[in-house]
């Protein structure tokens, strides 16, 4: 276990009693947890700070085929699809992103449980084409699935394989014992979702549709199923999105690229269109407010940080996570280096000891080159 296991010898409280970090919620058995999600069509910007944050200068030549509009290339912003939270079923009413998860950039709303509880997701199709949820790690059975095939199933089973545009439907999926974190984990494990719902789900991926699913141990969570013991949590997502398979890519074509006659089959317009991003920002870009001095990811030096790392793609992502300036825990190991395969998810443990704003990216050459790197800063 991490070092700050001392620490929460002292704030670590029973169920219903206050902690220094937050107040623990009574334990309730077979509690359900509801989230009304939309997939909308949305318009995204990899870059919407205009500039390299990395280097903290203007993009450069080589840069601006994957950051700039021209004769060729679309630019950096595309028609995408993302899951996102509401208040309710009448999906009017968004449910605002708190600061602390702005840097999820593209990612749908973190879905979170404590071990026995139950996750019900109200979900709605907004999107042009159609569109599931299909969870990992949880308990679910075949009518709630979220994924289509020749399964031996039929009738209501069958309902929840693809949604199709304007349709809705409700999943729901328990989270027993090993759906959470085993004996030697941390207090709270990343699973993902995702949409599976076309062609097993590559050009809803590819438009977007990617959300982080967080399983507490049970006793350990606070009210809204964050883990106790945890003073920041950060989400991070790893992959080339490829917009050439994105079933927004006519639409893309036709409000970005108005009057060009473009061939789809050039490699270097396809080479535009892959983006090397994390959580769909490229080079240090970030939501609103991030800038050379404000990273989307700021701690204060001893915080008790869980990175919660993950990937989705093609062969080409292979991914190497790296940060600089501190270290991390993963499975009882120290190490400032991670590995990541398409849909593998990593807990990672930091207790940073070292002030600065610091570089943290792939450590795959052509990534980088391509922009896969953003920063955090330990205060």
């Amino acid at each position: 276990m991490l070092a700050w296991g001392a620490a929460l010898a002292v704030t670590s409280v029973t169920p219903g009693c206050a902690s220094s970090k937050g107040a623990l919620a009574p334990v309730a058995p077979n509690r359900v947890r509801t989230y009304y999600i939309a997939a909308d069509t949305i318009t995204w910007n990899y870059v919407p700070q205009g500039r390299n944050l990395i280097s903290g200068a203007a993009f450069s030549g080589k840069e601006q085929k994957w950051t700039h509009a021209g004769r060729g290339r679309l630019g950096p912003r595309y028609e995408k699809a993302q899951y996102r939270q509401y208040t309710d079923d009448s999906f009017t009413t968004l449910v605002k992103r708190p600061a602390s998860e702005a840097h999820l950039g593209i990612l749908g709303p973190v879905i979170r449980a404590e071990v026995g509880d139950t996750i019900r997701v109200v979900f709605r199709n907004n999107a042009i084409f159609p569109v599931s949820v299909h969870p990992h790690g949880v308990f679910y059975t075949k009518a709630n699935e979220g994924t289509p095939g020749d399964d031996g199933t039929s009738g209501a089973d069958k309902a929840d394989d693809s949604i199709a545009p304007g349709a809705s439907y409700t999943y729901t999926w328990q989270v027993p014992e090993r759906a959470g974190p085993g004996p030697d984990d941390p207090s709270s494990l990343v699973w993902l979702y995702h949409d599976h719902a076309v062609d097993m789900g590559v050009p809803g991926t590819q438009a977007g549709l990617v959300g982080p699913l967080v399983i507490t141990r049970r006793g350990a969570a606070r009210e809204d199923g964050r883990p106790a013991d945890v003073d920041h949590e950060f989400f991070t997502f790893f992959t080339l999105f490829n917009e050439n398979d994105s079933p927004y890519l006519r639409r893309n074509l036709a409000r970005f690229a108005p009057g060009q006659h473009l061939d789809l089959g050039d490699a270097d317009f396809q080479d535009s269109n892959t983006k090397s991003s994390i959580n769909g920002f490229l080079w240090g870009n970030g939501p609103a407010g991030t800038d050379n001095t404000h990273t989307a990811m700021t701690m204060a030096k001893g915080d008790r940080v869980r990175w919660y790392v993950f990937a989705m793609g093609s062969e080409q992502d292979q991914h190497t996570p790296h940060w600089h300036g501190n270290t991390v825990e993963v499975a009882a190991q120290r190490t400032d280096v991670i590995n990541l395969l398409p849909a593998t998810m990593v807990t990672a443990d930091m207790l940073p000891d070292n002030p600065g704003i610091w570089l943290y990216h792939c450590h795959v050459d052509d990534h980088m080159d391509e922009g896969m790197l953003t920063r955090y800063q330990v205060r």
